[in-house]
């Protein structure tokens, strides 16, 4: 018997794939509104809008020593976020994935 976890695991690594992913995971879930997948839908919104923000305002900078830091840090929040949805457990981003959770309440 699949837990609802298990239904929305598909949609939640799925939502990992940079923005379209995001997209995609959405539709997927527009139907059967799982919680998992809702979850790991707004973490990996959150960490998709924060990767575009800071590209945006860092790439004004053309320095190894900024931009470096920044894809390093984006890394760490993407692979946590995505070993938690494969996982199947529902641990927030370390940083912002409360804000997250807040931000996009509305959204899954």
């Amino acid at each position: 018997m699949n837990t609802p976890t298990e239904n929305g695991k598909t949609a939640a690594i799925t939502a990992y794939i940079l923005i379209i992913g995001v997209l995609i995971a959405m539709s997927m879930n527009s139907e059967d509104k799982n919680k998992f997948a809702a979850f790991h839908i707004r973490q990996a919104l959150g960490l998709s809008l924060t990767f575009i923000s800071l590209g945006a305002i860092i790439s004004n900078f053309d320095s190894f020593f900024i931009t470096f830091p920044m894809w390093i840090g984006i890394s760490v929040l993407w692979v946590f976020g995505i070993t938690s949805a494969i996982k199947g457990e529902t641990t927030p981003i370390p940083i912002l994935g409360n804000l997250f959770q807040k931000w996009f309440k509305n959204i899954g």
